[in-house]
């Protein structure tokens, strides 16, 4: 592993180095978390994490008609981000795992009013800033707003007829990559339409048969955002498996809204997502096991002060609702929670000069019956 890591590093400055059209690019990452109080799985009640993380970004034009972009991780972790990797890292003989991982890799190819994308990309879709009901190809935590979507392997063809509307088509490989007859490939299109205030987004895909949908399944959703003094933004997309039929759990659906006050010092932003169990966000949270048990109602509130340019302090309540039984009792509604979640989070940024920047969190999640513990991350950030 060693060796790859090396070698990946020496090759991406070497082009860089005899290449003149070459642009190298990226961020550090040096974090340390400390978790302490009760946790679902087989680890202790008090957890310690340190990890030192790299995305080193490259890009480089191919004379006037197109580019390669491409992005590699390099991670050396101990301690809750080594059990984390998954089988990703290599352990070595010292205190640490390592573990290299290909984000992206991928070209564009452009003509007058059409581009060629393909290989390791990334499709987003939609315009929700927290749940991404519609961009369903590179699912969101809103508990992780700093990682980064993993990319598909795929291409994309896009038309601009005019600057206001862009037409896309794209084919994504199948989810599971040893699939060698193709089954769960998707072939979907967008259509895009902006206006000075307003931005609208219709979006269809097919995915082909595989084990458990013999007819394949069909997605269709619809983004829409305007700002009208307030930001407001409806995000949905829904999800039809012949085998289960027309039902709400196919339904991902997010409305939200921002507002900043005094001047902008002070943004508020909530968002809303319906959560059906079969849903383009089913799992956003893998820790609660919600393919199983969704929650289908979840609220995302936030609100960032900006003391100046240097600082700035956010925080923010997700909320879950396994179900919202609402009862008319004389003449007034009664609204009966059940199987509540909440994660609190506190997140301070402080940028120390270009290119740096300090980030402190605090997440403390607990549900109607028990406290779940805390969770502390300090990370210092270069960006180059």
């Amino acid at each position: 592993m060693k060796k790859i890591i090396i070698s990946c590093v020496l090759v991406v400055f070497l082009i860089s180095g005899v290449s003149a059209q070459m642009t190298v690019s990226g961020l550090l990452d040096s974090t340390i978390s400390l978790n302490a109080g009760k946790n679902e799985s087989d680890l202790p009640d008090f957890t310690y994490g340190f990890e030192q993380f790299a995305n080193m970004r490259f890009q480089s034009r191919l004379r006037e008609g197109g580019t390669i972009f491409g992005a590699v991780n390099l991670i050396a972790a101990s301690g809750i981000y080594a059990i984390n990797l998954e089988g990703l890292g290599t352990p070595t003989d010292e205190n640490f795992v390592a573990a290299i991982e290909l984000e992206r890799l991928h070209y564009r190819l452009r003509g007058d009013h059409i581009d060629f994308d393909g290989g390791l990309m990334r499709l987003p879709f939609g315009y929700s800033q927290v749940w991404g009901s519609t961009d369903f190809l590179n699912p969101r935590n809103p508990l992780k707003p700093d990682a980064r979507p993993r990319g598909i392997l795929g291409v994309s063809l896009t038309w601009f007829p005019t600057d206001e509307l862009k037409l896309l088509g794209f084919f994504a490989s199948p989810r599971d990559s040893l699939s060698v007859e193709g089954k769960g490939s998707l072939f979907g299109f967008s259509v895009n339409h902006n206006w000075n205030a307003a931005s609208v987004q219709a979006l269809y895909s097919f995915e082909t048969p595989n084990t458990g949908t013999a007819l394949g399944i069909h997605r269709a959703g619809l983004s829409i955002k305007a700002d009208v003094e307030i930001g407001l933004v409806i995000d949905a997309l829904y999800s039809y498996d012949y085998n289960a039929g027309f039902d709400s759990d196919g339904l991902s659906l997010s409305l939200g809204a921002d507002y900043s006050f005094f001047d902008g010092s002070l943004l508020v932003l909530a968002e809303y997502l319906y959560n059906g169990g079969k849903s383009s966000t089913a799992a956003f949270n893998s820790e609660k096991n919600l393919y199983e048990s969704p929650f289908k109602h979840n609220l995302y509130t936030g609100f960032t002060w900006r003391f100046n340019d240097f600082t700035n302090l956010n925080v923010a309540l997700v909320s879950s609702f396994k179900n919202m039984n609402i009862v008319l009792v004389s003449g007034y509604d009664d609204i009966n929670f059940e199987d509540t979640f909440f994660t609190p989070m506190i997140t301070l940024n402080h940028n120390f000069f270009q290119g740096v920047v300090f980030t402190f969190m605090v997440q403390t999640p607990f549900d109607t019956n028990e406290f779940s513990g805390v969770i502390c991350t300090a990370k210092i950030r270069l960006r180059f």
